[in-house]
């Protein structure tokens, strides 16, 4: 009886942890599109510039930039520079996140920009989710979480528990009496 009780609490501990996915997804792609937009907001007066000098090309202005005999603008390249490489990973990551349920989890699992990935987790309120897409993610992870440690509990019984089986006497069936 208790290990049926385990069972289910078991169930429920995967089902509450999978709840949690598309909750924690949507956290991630709002951060990223807020990010984003940012990003943009701070890039404008550098793109005007870029479109009036280079035709747009923000590469052209940096580049311009380093080239200059003044420290000051110099300094100021490498500072355009960084923001037009955040600009660029943040918008790989948005794109990336406008993409179908199952490349955005694996993203966020395995591909996502580790410091947004742990700013997103340490702001991140945990709800319980009624959404279809969340009771789905719940089901999934309460089921595969519950056969994991199942199979695991029963290879350990399996090596240091074996089962001993006794030998089989023969029985012995009446028949024909013998002449």
């Amino acid at each position: 009886m208790l290990r049926s009780y385990l069972r289910l609490t078991l169930f429920a501990l995967g089902l509450l942890i999978g709840i949690q996915v598309p909750g924690f997804i949507q956290a991630y792609a709002q951060h990223v599109e807020a990010r984003r937009l940012e990003s943009q907001q701070a890039l404008l007066g550098f793109q005007k510039t870029a479109g009036r000098f280079f035709r747009g090309d923000l590469e052209a202005l940096v580049e311009h930039y380093r080239a200059s005999a003044d420290p000051v603008i110099q300094s100021d390249a490498r500072s355009v520079s960084a923001l037009v490489e955040r600009s660029r990973l943040l918008d790989r990551e948005w794109r990336i996140m406008q993409g179908p349920w199952f490349a955005r989890a694996w993203h966020v699992l395995v591909g996502a920009d580790e410091s947004m990935r742990a700013q997103v987790w340490r702001s991140y309120d945990f709800q319980i989710l009624l959404a279809p897409a969340a009771v789905a993610w719940g089901l999934a992870c309460a089921l595969l979480l519950a056969w994991l440690v199942e199979s695991l509990y029963l290879l350990l019984r399996q090596a240091f528990f074996p089962r001993r089986h006794a030998p089989r006497r023969r029985s012995v069936t009446p028949g024909p009496p013998r002449q």
